[in-house]
């Protein structure tokens, strides 16, 4: 199967060739029909009317006639010739001029390097998971869109597979050559596999979503959104003020961007209600769809910070009872642990104990060091401290999955696995790569420019730079370029 997320084929020059032999036997046969057609004329002895009403025999006609009968036929065999020669000729020259061997094709492309192929992976995935996370957008929309939820979840399968094998390529496994390679073929397989998915799905989806009311729907969301952002907002403002500026560094500007988002929503919005009135379906579609894109990132924007303060009120919680019950482990660890590791336990409990009397305090880094600490002696099954760690981490891995859904334009495929490997990990392992991930996409979005950093958010007033850095809207120029739908790479597109 070809994969549809591989673009390019070569090119063959047998049709052309193909082309103009046929040419070149059309032309003799029809010389050759008209060659015969005299003869068979000649050989019956009916008599043939005349114009002036006696009778000729058909031989007396044909010779009669035979200056002009035989003329097309000698010309069409000498344009088959000159067509023949013609070809002949070109085929020649071409021959000559060519840098590469062989007359019919040109040489087969080189194989891919490594380096190639690692990019052609890396692509892949990237590409794989925006249509997966677009897709899941876009089907938060639609009801009763079974065939769609079913290909949704097989590319979700696919995808998780591709990056468990790229994780692993990148661990070094396997080690030789050939199972390297193997190993980039299968992530770049499964990707395209995944795609194939929502692609066929595609048709489907858009007969679910035209049967509904998608304008109603796209405003009815908009205003529950605009409506929360001022209590966001002031929810925000009150944790930082709680839990100190660090707590909450990692949705400061969240709301502005959830706002930008919204912006853009209303005036596509707007075009999406022109449209419907003047008849202009692929009008109506694309704005009621660039809609609902910048309305879900918005609702996961305001989502990140509302998920933030509560798991900062509810670790806040936690931490007097996870520092008693590690308390707790490390003595009954005393006999038996290494000396050096239970120090340095003590002094981060210490240090931890300092912080919850001594005023706001990053309440979630807070329980994250207390359950390191014990896991580091080789403890941590407590009850309480098995729930801080499951509380770190699914706080990491939200983070990360935020950021790199409203940001995915520029994020790259490192971040993604390392967010899919956490995903699949233990609490203490999620936690770790889930927070490298949300580094790694800091610094893709860094590298690829942030539109919300300094003026510029300021400067772009029509929302567009931020729909295009969530990946909404798959260009950067006028208006932002198409938007983006349900779908695979050959579909993603399709509603321009």
């Amino acid at each position: 199967m070809t994969s549809s997320l591989i673009r390019g084929r070569p090119r063959h020059a047998t049709g052309h060739i193909a082309v103009r032999v046929g040419h070149a036997v059309l032309g003799g046969m029809a010389g050759a029909v008209w060659l015969v057609l005299p003869v068979m004329t000649s050989v019956t002895q009916d008599p043939v009317p005349a114009t002036g009403g006696r009778t000729v025999s058909a031989a007396q006609a044909a010779d009669g006639a035979s200056a002009t009968d035989y003329v097309l036929p000698l010309v069409a065999v000498a344009a088959a010739g000159a067509l023949g020669g013609y070809g002949y000729v070109r085929r020649t020259r071409r021959a000559r001029s060519r840098t590469t061997p062989g007359l019919l094709s040109p040489a087969p492309p080189a194989p891919a390097g490594p380096a190639d192929a690692e990019r052609q992976a890396r692509a892949s995935l990237v590409l794989a998971d925006d249509c997966v996370r677009t897709s899941r957008e876009a089907l938060g929309y639609v009801d009763g869109a079974a065939s769609a939820e079913r290909a949704l979840r097989a590319a979700e399968t696919e995808l998780t597979a591709a990056f468990a094998i790229w994780r692993r390529y990148e661990e070094g496994v396997p080690e030789g050559d050939a199972g390297r390679r193997q190993a980039l073929v299968g992530v770049v397989g499964r990707c395209s596999e995944a795609g194939r998915q929502l692609d066929a799905a595609a048709p489907g989806f858009d007969a679910e979503w035209d049967a509904g009311d998608a304008l109603a729907a796209a405003e009815g969301r908009f205003r529950q959104l605009a409506g929360r952002t001022g209590g966001v907002a002031a929810a925000l403002a009150g944790a930082g003020g709680r839990y100190g500026a660090a707590a909450v560094a990692s949705v400061v500007g969240y709301v502005e961007q959830a706002k930008d988002r919204l912006v853009f929503a209303t005036a596509r919005l707007n075009q999406a209600r022109q449209a419907a009135d003047s008849g202009d379906g692929d009008g109506f579609r694309r704005g009621v769809r660039a809609a609902e894109g910048a309305v879900a990132q918005a609702g996961v924007l305001l989502g990140g910070v509302e998920r933030l303060t509560e798991e900062l009120r509810t670790a806040a919680g936690l931490v007097p009872a996870a520092l008693t019950g590690a308390e707790a482990e490390l003595a009954a660890l005393r006999g038996t642990a290494l000396p050096p590791r239970l120090a340095h336990a003590d002094a981060v409990l210490a240090g931890v104990r300092g912080e919850v009397t001594g005023g706001p305090y990053d309440a979630v880094d807070a329980l994250r060091r207390v359950v390191r600490a014990v896991e580091g002696t080789g403890g941590g099954r407590s009850g309480v401290i098995s729930a801080g760690a499951e509380l770190v981490a699914r706080s990491a891995v939200g983070a990360a999955d935020d950021f790199v859904g409203t940001h995915r334009a520029a994020v790259g495929a490192e971040a993604r696995a390392l967010l899919a490997a956490a995903g699949r990990a233990a609490p203490a392992d999620a936690d770790r790569l889930a927070r490298r991930a949300r580094e790694l996409a800091e610094r893709d979005v860094r590298a690829h420019g942030n539109p919300f950093a300094g003026e510029a958010s300021h400067a772009h007033g029509s929302g567009v730079a931020g729909v295009v850095l969530g990946g909404v809207l798959l260009g950067e120029e006028g208006d932002g370029g198409p938007v983006v739908a349900f779908g695979g790479p050959e579909s993603r597109g399709r509603w321009g």
